[in-house]
């Protein structure tokens, strides 16, 4: 088959790499180059970075890319499906008329649809999510499911983590069903409007970490948001961001929720009688450190007490 390939964020990075490994990619449409990192230069995004650097052309990094000369351009290369992964512009209407389009997304649809579905599977303690491929919408991942992909959510996950698993399962379920399209086989499949669940985008509001819930709860609020935008709590009035996390049980006596009771293992009581050892922490302006590494460099005793976020 010959593609045409939508994406921007690293999430289709190997499903663009399965393609142009047993199809022909005609063309990649990307974001454009954007200024990143402390030094402010301008950088590719991971799929237009890896169509650059493999010999895929044309590139098209368009500010609108249903703008008319856009548009026109695209649709007069010769294909026979186009794949969009977290491209990050809507395909209009006119752009889209007569051809054959599929998304693939990071949820169980209908579950899930939005912009982090990753990471509010985590925060809601689902057990499993996978991919879905759909055709595209007026209405936001509201497509026609082609097919899907489950995969177990461990309590050890981040989002960061998950993301990478969906990613790399990404390709077997859109070249599996380019081929039921070739085929003729496919068989598309509505979605149930009663089962639908939103997932908004995340801002740094988000990381606001409470110690005054179940153990559960924190853990799925740390994971959730690692590595952004990040669970934060409070440390002699510094931000102190926790990265993992590891459910610690119930606890037998009463205490302040917050409270260090373990300094060599960074276990944190929470609500309900139940606590967390903390796996994973970071200061501003350092890297992420386990919690031994931690302790070594402030000796924080028993009894110091971890503070709400901000």
């Amino acid at each position: 088959m010959r593609v045409v390939f939508f994406g921007s964020g690293a999430f289709g990075v190997p499903t663009l790499e399965a393609l142009a490994g047993g199809h022909e990619v005609a063309a990649v449409v990307t974001q454009p180059d954007r200024r990143a990192g402390r030094g402010g230069r301008t950088t590719p995004t991971p799929i237009g970075a890896w169509a650059g650097g493999h010999g895929v052309a044309p590139i098209f990094k368009p500010e609108n890319v249903n703008e008319a000369g856009v548009r026109d351009a695209v649709r007069a290369i010769d294909v026979d499906a186009w794949v969009v992964i977290a491209f990050g512009q809507k395909l209009g209407r006119e752009l889209l008329a007569g051809r054959f389009a599929v998304n693939l997304h990071a949820s169980l649809l209908p579950r899930w649809r939005g912009a982090a579905p990753i990471n509010h599977a985590i925060l809601a303690g689902d057990t499993e999510t996978g991919n879905s491929v759909i055709t595209l919408a007026e209405r936001m991942d509201a497509g026609l499911v082609l097919g899907q992909r489950r995969r177990v959510i461990e309590a050890s996950h981040t989002a960061g983590e998950l993301h990478d698993l969906l990613a790399g399962d990404g390709p077997e379920l859109v070249l599996d069903v380019l081929a039921r399209q070739a085929s003729g086989t496919l068989e598309p499949v509505e979605q149930d409007e009663s089962l639908v669940t939103l997932a908004p985008k995340l801002s740094k509001a988000d990381g606001r970490l409470s110690w005054g819930v179940p153990a559960a709860e924190v853990r799925r609020r740390v994971h959730g948001l690692t590595p952004w935008p990040g669970a934060f709590a409070e440390l002699d009035g510094e931000p102190i961001r926790i990265g993992r996390v590891q459910e610690a049980g119930a606890f037998a006596e009463e205490g302040v929720a917050g409270e260090l009771c373990d300094a060599g293992t960074g276990l944190v009581r929470c609500g309900n009688g139940t606590g967390v050892r903390l796996l994973e922490v970071q200061r501003p302006g350092k890297r992420l450190m386990s919690w031994a590494e931690f302790q070594n460099g402030r000796k924080l005793p028993a009894g110091e007490r971890f503070g709400d976020g901000r």
